[in-house]
């Protein structure tokens, strides 16, 4: 049964679309005052955010064993990572070294530093490197939170490197989140510095006015603060990654851009069509492409909903962020928006710089045209393309997987110069050891425990590091990297292998493993809610049950193509000189969760623009194929534009001095370009042409449930212009 034949109007939600269209006209005025108001909150409150992000980690797994073999072990013995290391060139023996090095740290504050650890007050001889030039220091701080002691390390920095004329680096945990809050903070201002005139100057190009092109600006403004906002009162409830705010601020400007350049595109043509009455052109772009912004919003925030199900606080906090920056993008398109077009009317298009109208036309006869001939040859347009995408994607499947280091700094950073030289220098370190707690255990069986450990193939070596009470820690040595395959099957090994009373396994690898473990876990109940949402939504919004399918379909073909190139670029090493980054051989597992979440929100972003100018021009003639080729005619500009404009805005955040989030910025701009080219433009009319009528196919039972709760455009489109010559035979 095909939907657009279903007599009757629709009533309940689409309704609201013409009621709250015609409300915001009339109360334009009071909503802008109120919207100035929140803006003003949101711009005083909201940018209180970056002093209460408490952690740039988050990856650990809390019920995973090698959390609890950590938390163990800081209740009994402490913080076992020191928080700042502190790194001296000048030889140990040296009586001046030893002289300014105590000197300086004995003038620390003693409410500011819990412990200090040296050479000489210890006489380990890894504190002194190979080549017997340099020794380090390692102090622990005062202070219960990440925060406290990122404080209390502020306090004390310029003490640090004051020692008698030494030269002095910085190091050890709080130094690099230091390093990377630094970092992100000017990743921000880089954003703003090289996005926003471009995209003002892009969006002059594209509008031909000066008012016009402003509108999505104010939009993406609003979001920006929204975003801060949304974090900042996240802050009082969780933990949220310090990196949450790169990702919700592109995210958040790339979104309201693309909503309010949808906006505004259709109240002009409405306005056009309306011979320039303000309220009617309002009230139609309401219920059109109102609707259409909510529709979307809701999918991406849907889409977003998917990493609270994970344990990491990374994910969480950044899908929390998302979800309230995407909802404050969405509120501003439809809400603040709307009112502005109202206020301004047919003045939207003063100050022209070039006469409107006839360039979107020709570029619209180039969209239809290029539906024509794809639709001519559907199967030869499809298979092509669906073989390129897999092909791209073919190097997702031997992705290494790795963990987060001081190598997602730049090279000569401070902190990952101080860790570099810990690692290479100074070989009495214990690198990255597998750590062993058991609790329960005496004397005897503990070292019988060890004894069977370190027969474990891979396991290098191992002492006991530590008794308190019954806890025994104990630290293996491997020869595997850390990050690696090998490293986690001698976790597991080790995890096998019986142990007196509760033992737990941690460390690095373990981490990694765990991480790994609980992802994979959780991962399909991410693919069924974000799956079933979709379908539901896009359902509500099209009618059709095929629809849904093929557009979650086309958005997995595309994220396999994205996948594949980042694992080309950021795992092996291609273009690292030009997009200046550490080649680590792996990937972090959390960053493509993110990405996925993220991008499939984004790219039905644009299925969604280009189905409901389908679903519009089918509702209008029931001729699916003239539907397709109007459909695209009258999207393929705005999508490709917005699709532009939103890779300049992730194109700034790919200059990122973070690794990973570098990874995150390619990624998108790959994605996004893959989506809104080859994959909207080419592969959808296709697909659309071979399943014909069934496109618009639907059950009897859900007929009832579409006219009810449908949220249709119910606006009578403009006429359709007459179609090609009747294209041949698939």
């Amino acid at each position: 049964m095909i939907v657009a034949a279903m007599d009757g109007e629709t009533d309940g939600i689409s309704g609201m679309f013409e009621t709250w269209g015609r409300f915001v006209h009339r109360r334009r005025k009071p909503i802008l005052w109120l919207s100035l108001a929140v803006v003003l909150f949101f711009g005083g409150w909201g940018t209180g955010v970056f002093g209460g992000l408490t952690t740039a980690g988050g990856f650990d797994t809390p019920s995973s064993q090698s959390h609890k073999a950590a938390t163990l072990l800081e209740d009994t013995f402490g913080r076992g990572e020191p928080d700042v290391v502190v790194l001296y060139e000048g030889a140990p023996a040296d009586v001046a070294t030893e002289a300014a090095v105590t000197l300086s740290l004995d003038e620390l504050p003693k409410d500011k530093v819990a412990t200090v650890a040296t050479y000489w007050s210890t006489g380990f001889p890894q504190f002194v490197s190979e080549d017997k030039k340099s020794t380090y220091a390692v102090l622990t701080l005062s202070g219960e939170t990440p925060q406290e002691r990122t404080d209390q390390y502020a306090a004390i920095e310029p003490l640090l490197r004051d020692a008698g004329g030494l030269t002095v680096e910085l190091g050890g945990p709080v130094a690099v989140e230091d390093a990377i809050n630094t970092r992100i903070s000017g990743d921000i201002g880089a954003v703003d510095a090289i996005s926003l005139p471009i995209l003002l100057v892009l969006l002059l190009v594209i509008f031909g006015g000066v008012v016009a092109a402003s509108l999505p600006l104010v939009i993406g403004g609003i979001a920006i603060l929204g975003s801060f906002t949304a974090l900042h009162a996240l802050t009082h409830l969780t933990d949220v990654s310090t990196f949450s705010i790169s990702i919700t601020t592109f995210l958040g400007l790339g979104l309201a851009i693309d909503y309010g350049l949808f906006m505004v595109w259709r109240f002009r043509e409405e306005l056009a069509r309306a011979d320039g009455d303000t309220e009617t052109a309002t009230v139609r772009t309401m219920n059109t492409a109102g609707r259409t912004v909510l529709v979307s919003g809701v999918t991406v925030a849907t889409s977003l909903a998917g990493l609270l199900v994970f344990e990491q606080s990374f994910l969480r906090s950044m899908g929390m962020g998302g979800i309230g920056t995407v909802l404050v993008a969405m509120l501003a398109a439809v809400v603040v928006l709307p009112a502005l077009m109202a206020v301004l009317g047919p003045r939207v298009d003063s100050r022209r710089t070039r006469r409107v109208g006839e360039p979107a036309e020709d570029s619209g006869q180039r969209w239809r045209r290029l539906a024509d001939a794809v639709m001519r040859r559907p199967v030869l347009v499809a298979l092509p393309i669906v073989a390129l995408l897999l092909a791209v994607g073919s190097p997702f499947l031997r992705i290494a997987w790795g963990g987060v280091d001081t190598r997602v700094l730049p090279e000569g950073t401070e902190s990952r110069v101080v860790a570099e030289a810990l690692e290479h220098d100074f070989t009495g370190n214990t690198v990255n050891p597998i750590e062993v707690v058991a609790r329960g255990a005496d004397k005897g069986t503990a070292r019988s425990y060890l004894a069977a450990l370190t027969q474990v193939p891979g396991v290098t070596g191992g002492r006991i590091t530590g008794v308190s009470g019954d806890v025994t820690r104990i630290q293996l040595t491997y020869a595997a990297k850390p990050y690696s395959d090998g490293a986690r099957d001698i976790v597991e090994r080790v995890r096998g292998v019986p142990g007196p009373g509760t033992t737990y396994v941690g460390g690095v690898s373990a981490t990694l493993d765990d991480q790994l473990a609980s992802l994979a876990s959780r991962l399909p109940l991410l693919a069924g809610i974000v799956g079933t949402a979709t379908f539901v939504l896009l359902f509500l919004a099209f009618g059709s049950v095929l629809l849904p399918v093929k557009a979650i379909l086309m958005n997995l073909l595309s994220l396999t193509a994205t996948f594949g190139a980042i694992v080309w670029i950021f795992q092996d090493g291609h273009f690292s000189g030009l997009l200046d980054f550490t080649v680590t051989g792996d990937i972090s597992p959390s960053m493509p969760i993110l990405m996925l979440a993220l991008l499939f929100g984004i790219s039905m972003d644009y299925e969604v623009f280009l189905l409901s100018r389908i679903r519009e021009q089918y509702d209008l003639t029931e001729d699916n194929t003239l539907a397709v080729a109007t459909g695209l005619q009258r999207t393929g500009s705005i999508i490709t534009t917005a699709a532009l404009l939103f890779v300049v805005v992730v194109g700034a955040f790919a200059t990122s001095g973070i690794s990973f989030m570098k990874l995150t910025g390619v990624g998108m701009v790959i994605a996004i370009a893959i989506d809104a080219t080859v994959v909207r433009a080419l592969l959808v009319p296709a697909t659309m042409r071979l399943l014909g009528s069934a496109n618009w196919w639907v059950p009897g039972p859900l007929v009832g449930i579409y006219r009810r709760y449908g949220i249709r455009e119910e606006e009578t489109p403009a006429p359709v212009p007459e179609p090609e010559p009747e294209l041949e035979p698939v």
